[in-house]
């Protein structure tokens, strides 16, 4: 039995405005990877450089902060899935409620770095440094060459994970499209697909990093989005290859705002 939509108006209103932010970002980050690819001059092909960019447009500060909110909107809306239950099938079970919690904090860590770029505080330096510092205060920790370990399969899995949900079309329980056409659900399912193998690629290579940087005991060998997609170009298929992801990448972000119009929430 389909569990009723939790949380009203309000929590509508909350998902769509995060995914809308979301797609935002996604969208940003692939154009500015394709730069890369084709070797332009650009800063970092990940979200400080995306808001960069977003701040660099007219009203350009205004819309830093605007999707910054939509990301606290994103934050908002995971925390009411932890506490009362996700919509969809079995949506109050303890799994889903733990999934969306973690959904919750990795969030609040994005929209506390969004928030302080629109502040002008820079948002914490670049995400290639960030990831290498994390890294080497990790390894001061009791067991810190381990919690790095464990942490960098925690995020190649959930990038597998990722993948694997899109490849099988898992979204599909989530979307209400009975109004739209046959062509408008194919689009929507090819973004879907496309862009969740995609963005689950991005994930699971840099858990590989920092995999890797933990056999290494070595900091410096965890890379950022930015690091990640650049080391797509440096495989024998070249730069091509960091071209389809980044494509990949921007197609998710357009299927975060086709979520944004048809998702269940």
């Amino acid at each position: 039995m389909r569990t009723a939509s939790r949380g009203g108006t309000g929590r509508a209103v909350t998902a769509r405005c995060g995914l809308v932010a979301r797609g935002v970002l996604y969208v940003l980050t692939g154009l500015l990877a394709v730069r890369v690819a084709f070797g332009e001059p650009v800063g970092e092909a990940d979200r400080q450089g995306a808001l960069a960019t977003l701040a660099g447009q007219p009203f350009g500060r205004v819309l830093v902060w605007a999707v910054g909110i939509g990301v606290v909107c994103m934050v908002l809306w995971r925390l009411s899935e932890a506490v009362f239950g996700a919509a969809g099938p079995r949506g109050d079970r303890a799994g889903k409620r733990l999934a969306s919690a973690a959904r919750a904090v990795f969030y609040a860590g994005v929209a506390f770095s969004v928030l302080s770029f629109a502040a002008g505080s820079g948002g914490g330096g670049s995400g290639d440094q960030q990831s290498r510092d994390v890294t080497a205060r990790a390894f001061e920790l009791p067991g810190g060459q381990w919690l790095v370990g464990a942490a960098g399969v925690g995020i190649a899995a959930a990038g597998i994970g990722i993948a694997v949900r899109a490849a099988q079309r898992r979204f599909r329980d989530h979307l209400r499209m009975g109004g739209a056409s046959q062509g408008w659900r194919r689009a929507v399912e090819f973004l879907g697909v496309s862009g969740g193998i995609a963005r689950g690629a991005v994930f699971a290579v840099a858990g590989g990093f920092v995999c890797h940087a933990a056999l290494r005991y070595d900091p410096a060998r965890a890379k950022g989005v930015d690091d990640t997609l650049r080391s797509f170009a440096a495989t024998p298929a070249g730069p091509w290859l960091l071209v389809a992801v980044a494509i990949g990448l921007m197609l998710f972000g357009v299927f975060s705002w086709a979520m944004a119009r048809w998702r269940e929430v």
